[in-house]
């Protein structure tokens, strides 16, 4: 791979790589999670990019994962299936895959999660079945 995108993960995954190494032995226990903020456009935009659209992803790294997978509902890119004609359409709220973790991870009770950390987030449920 090659551009500006392909240069930025290559540092990602190299700044990744250097946490899970300083953690050592500690990074069994670990979760780590990294979310842009914003989305993908379906094509490319006025500027050349595909940024400012409204489906985004997670990507959720650590010892403490059940991993290995992709957890999504794949909508397509044909145009009916598109979020205003233009974007991918969001599957699944991000705060679902957050109360997971911090309630399995941290151990935060369902009401902090829904009325302090994501407030008025009550319909949101955890995803399950997130860590080992």
């Amino acid at each position: 791979m090659r551009g500006q995108l392909a240069n930025r993960l290559a540092a990602l995954d190299a700044a990744l790589m250097a946490f899970a190494t300083g953690m050592g032995p500690a990074w069994k226990d670990t979760v780590c999670v990294v979310v842009t903020e914003f989305g993908r456009t379906v094509r490319v935009n006025g500027t050349a990019g595909t940024d400012h659209g409204m489906a985004t992803a997670a990507l959720v790294v650590g010892g403490a994962l059940a991993g290995g997978r992709v957890i999504a509902d794949w909508p397509g890119l044909a145009e009916g299936a598109l979020y205003e004609g233009r974007d991918l359409k969001p599957t699944l709220d991000l705060r679902a895959l957050l109360k997971g973790l911090l309630r399995d991870h941290i151990g935060l009770p369902h009401r902090s999660l829904d009325e302090i950390v994501f407030p008025a987030s009550r319909a949101i449920k955890p995803l399950e079945g997130l860590l080992v």
